[in-house]
């Protein structure tokens, strides 16, 4: 196939190489803190000649995109995410045939996202430079003495080194570290935003109120503010919003949610065939194929809203007009994702298109954007859900196939891979498919209540998902270090 003539393009691409024997917990441990601090490090180091009326264009997606406005890490893990979407969606459709149940294939096809996320840099750097989204010093130039082209080529290589620099460091963490490079960005950039929408002292746009809640709820506590027991009768729903306790709120029941879903599971069980008495249990989780496909349903939203932003500021409006990055009118509006209540309550969103200086929306129009969000979230999750668990070897063959290399069996059952998959076949896709479609109405109940520090719903959804199964992964090998045995089960050797 013609694929298979890219093989040995694909080979010679730079990448880490995989430990040849078993890493011990303490090094794998090391390794991930230290690409950790080093993504803190490059997050903040500043795009040299950025002006500072540039403006960003995923600034509504920094939560799940691990990055860093005006910085190396500008892109965060957008184009490992758009190639995995680009190549799912062109295997699902069958316009690339590839048995992703064949090693050989599943390898090739590993190969191939590689090279799209170097071209996705590419395609994600270029259309922000060169439409003029972030604009180089002519400041700078001046003083310099050198054109301002030279500053804007500058501009797009530090941005494509960046994106290129968080593909290693992700690549070093699932195969040096524990759990994955991408699950760690999102932790750290979500819990940073939540941190300082804890604690946060600076005031926000009016220059008096601070953005953090505990200082916010000092500034109300005090005389000047002008808040008290009659103002909050009076604005019940304006000051839970305004003080921060519906954020609060929505922050403590989706964390709780998640890790009650996270814990839901369908446990097979396994015997030994040479071992009597060695038991098991395969877990078969309500959200088998993890939060992370919502990324990618979230990362297809934002690279629409690029498009459109890009083709509104070049005064093709057939597809959505923008203010000041928001989309107000038009297609783009109805297929923008819901951030908080400020997008979807009326006393809320009246105000905030009034300050745009456009007319507000209709209830109409705010129950179709929320439909269309929902719509999207819950189809989108299904759908990636089910390219997620073909894609990462999590499929019924897959796993009995893991299964039966380890010496398990499925007690009354023959052993044979054919028997295992069928088993299997019963309960894996159907669980992604609910798991796929109930996640996407988790994260729209997260992103319609909104959360801490202004992270996203999605945000909040996939950090506390992710650091669960790190947890249940640190667990895992922690436990394989106290029995080697345990390793051929999982693959690890």
């Amino acid at each position: 196939m013609a694929f298979e003539s890219l093989a040995p393009l694909l080979n010679r691409l730079p990448a880490v190489k995989r430990p040849e024997g078993h890493v011990h917990f303490k090094k794998k441990l090391g390794w991930t803190l230290g690409i950790l601090v080093l993504y803190f490090i490059l997050a903040n180091i500043p795009l040299f000649g950025l002006d500072k009326s540039s403006i960003d264009l995923f600034e509504l997606y920094r939560a799940f995109f691990a990055g860093a406005s005006g910085s190396l890490m500008v892109l965060g893990i957008g184009p490992i995410v758009t190639a995995s979407i680009v190549l799912q969606l062109l295997v699902g459709a069958n316009v690339i045939k590839m048995d992703l149940t064949d090693p050989h294939q599943q390898a090739i096809f590993q190969g191939l996202q590689k090279l799209m996320v170097f071209v996705m840099v590419v395609l994600e750097a270029l259309p922000q430079i060169l439409g003029g989204f972030m604009k180089a010093d002519a400041g700078l130039a001046a003083q310099l003495g050198v054109p301002v082209s030279y500053i804007t080529l500058l501009l797009f290589i530090q941005v494509c080194i960046g994106g290129i620099l968080i593909l290693y460091m992700d690549e070093i963490v699932s195969k040096w570290g524990i759990g994955s490079g991408v699950g760690m960005f999102i932790i750290a950039g979500v819990s940073q935003q939540i941190i300082q929408g804890i604690f946060n002292w600076n005031t926000d746009e009016t220059g008096v109120v601070p953005i953090g809640i505990i200082p916010k709820w000092i500034y109300m506590a005090g005389p000047t503010s002008g808040i008290d027991l009659n103002y909050i009768m009076t604005n019940q729903v304006l000051f839970l919003y305004n003080a921060g306790i519906l954020a609060l709120l929505s922050t403590v029941i989706i964390y709780l949610m998640v890790v009650y879903v996270e814990s839901t599971r369908i446990e097979i069980p396994l015997a030994h065939a040479a071992v009597r008495g060695a038991r098991g249990r395969f877990p078969v989780k309500l959200i088998y194929a993890s939060v992370l496909p919502m990324i990618l349903v979230r990362a297809l939203q934002a690279n629409v809203q690029m498009v459109g932003q890009i083709l509104s500021s070049k005064g093709i409006t057939v597809l959505g007009t923008y203010q000041q990055g928001t989309p107000v009118g038009g297609l783009m509006y109805y297929l923008s994702p819901i951030n908080g209540p400020s997008d979807w309550m009326p006393s809320l969103v009246g105000p905030r298109f009034t300050s745009l200086g456009v007319t507000e929306p209709a209830l109409w129009q705010i129950l179709l954007h929320i439909l269309a969000d929902a719509s999207m979230l819950i189809i989108g999750g299904i759908i990636f859900a089910l390219f997620w668990v073909e894609t990462t070897g999590m499929g019924a063959r897959n796993v009995a196939e893991k299964i039966q290399k380890s010496g398990m069996q499925i007690p009354g059952y023959r052993r044979s891979s054919g028997t295992l998959e069928r088993v299997m076949q019963r309960y894996i896709p159907k669980v992604t498919v609910i798991g796929g479609a109930f996640i996407g109405v988790l994260t729209l109940i997260a992103s319609l209540l909104g959360t801490l520090g202004g992270a996203g719903g999605t945000g909040l959804l996939l950090t506390v998902s992710i650091m669960y199964r790190l947890y249940e992964d640190i667990a895992s090998q922690q436990m394989m270090e106290m029995h080697p045995m345990m390793r051929s089960f999982f693959g690890k050797e």
